[in-house]
């Protein structure tokens, strides 16, 4: 494992985009990273995040911004229970229409009590996520066959809507874990840290 801050990169292979974020694992992980997508409209999306030592989330803050609004979101766990803020400029709905989309709907979480049991947050089109439950489940030394399955806290962008969601990681080798929620895999390669190289059907690693 590296003990100085490195810099992750990935460019999205399912649509225009990338996701490049500076992490820093000498106790846990903190991270700051930046998110560019164009779909359903474009938009740049920032965030920050950080777990304890074990890896489990302990907080992850989000904007993203497009033409003509802006949300943010700030999530925390304490004491077994999530709290979740947002705030909003301009109206990302109306963008939507205006583009032919439908709408996202608020962000956050109406119901934070639904989050209890998860450990980690997932902000979806980012593969450092997946990096997570990989390493606090230590799945990189766990033998071939091994499958844990959890609940995590599952951004949405750009909307930043806040729902639990099951995930299933199964352990290939000591590289590759297949990942899995209701109506997709993906067969996950990592490198020696647990870091994501490829991500079939949404990313690969340039650097």
């Amino acid at each position: 494992m590296s003990h100085m801050p490195k810099s992750l990169y990935w460019v999205r292979t399912d649509l225009p985009g990338s996701d490049h974020v500076i992490v820093d694992d000498r106790r846990g992980l903190s991270a700051r990273g930046t998110l560019l997508a164009v779909d359903p409209v474009p938009f740049t999306c920032r965030y920050e995040l950080r777990t304890d030592e074990h890896w489990a989330t302990e907080g992850l803050e989000v904007s993203c911004e497009g033409a003509g609004w802006l949300r943010t979101l700030r999530l925390v766990r304490a004491a077994g229970r999530w709290r979740a803020s947002t705030a909003e400029q301009g109206d990302l709905d109306a963008v939507l229409a205006a583009a032919g989309r439908p709408p996202t709907g608020l962000p956050g979480t109406e119901d934070p009590e639904r989050l209890a049991e998860a450990l980690d947050a997932d902000l979806s089109g980012s593969p450092l996520f997946n990096t997570l439950p990989v390493r606090r489940l230590r799945l990189a030394e766990a033998t071939p066959g091994t499958a844990r399955t959890i609940t995590v806290v599952w951004v949405l962008l750009p909307g930043l809507q806040v729902l639990p969601v099951e995930q299933t990681y199964t352990v290939l080798d000591g590289q590759t874990v297949r990942f899995a929620i209701t109506g997709f895999t993906a067969d996950i390669e990592l490198d020696p840290d647990g870091y994501v190289r490829l991500y079939p059907g949404l990313a690969e690693r340039r650097a």
